[in-house]
């Protein structure tokens, strides 16, 4: 592993979660496709890529900036997530299961932002 990144338990469950959440998004109704679909998928993409973008050779200071865009992100997905539960997309089980996911990597995050401080 050559980046800081690639070794952060965080950046590693947030690409996952990434991957879950384009999974859960491929049953939402086609027409879609350009609005609460892309726009949950960028936000779980976003999780990790501020992450990575963050860590590479910044000051503690600009990494935690960062780290803030990625909990952000992580509350977008849980906003769209109460969105498609409302839209009836995804089941209570599906949310519940997503919602905690994301949860778990914003709580990670803060405490990486809270360790760099």
């Amino acid at each position: 592993m050559a980046f800081k990144f690639e070794k952060l338990n965080v950046w590693q469950r947030s690409l996952d979660f990434s991957v879950e959440v384009y999974e859960l998004t491929n049953k939402f109704p086609k027409q879609e496709m350009f609005g609460l679909t892309s726009q949950i998928n960028r936000a779980a993409d976003s999780i990790s890529l501020n992450i990575a973008e963050g860590s590479t050779g910044q000051s503690n200071a600009e990494f935690s900036k960062f780290l803030g865009y990625s909990i952000r992100s992580g509350i977008e997905v849980v906003g769209c997530l109460y969105i498609a539960k409302k839209k009836k997309f995804i089941t209570q089980d599906e949310f519940n299961y997503h919602y905690t996911a994301a949860e778990s990597i914003i709580v990670m995050n803060q405490a990486l932002r809270k360790k760099l401080r």
